[in-house]
């Protein structure tokens, strides 16, 4: 599989997901190679930016299953080149 670099937006909306959040984020820790945390009081959310080195398989995956969660806005970009 190709792997490639990327990254992920995450914005939480409600404090009341951040369990679902974060047993998302232990499942795929094998692809995630930086993670940024930011309580965003003021506006009453969350920001977490990600770091990933993974196919694109597995970058989905855990876009897909943090997409579902209500409360919570994901988004990705990874690089158009694969591992040298």
């Amino acid at each position: 599989m190709d792997k490639r670099i990327g990254i992920i937006g995450i914005v939480i909306e409600a404090l009341s997901c951040v369990e679902k959040v974060n047993a998302i984020l232990h499942e795929h820790s094998e692809i995630i190679i930086g993670r940024m945390g930011i309580p965003y009081r003021e506006r009453g959310v969350s920001v977490i930016s990600l770091i990933v080195d993974g196919s694109n398989d597995e970058i989905s995956a855990i876009t897909g299953k943090l997409g579902r969660i209500s409360n919570i806005s994901v988004k990705s970009m990874v690089t158009k080149s694969v591992e040298k």
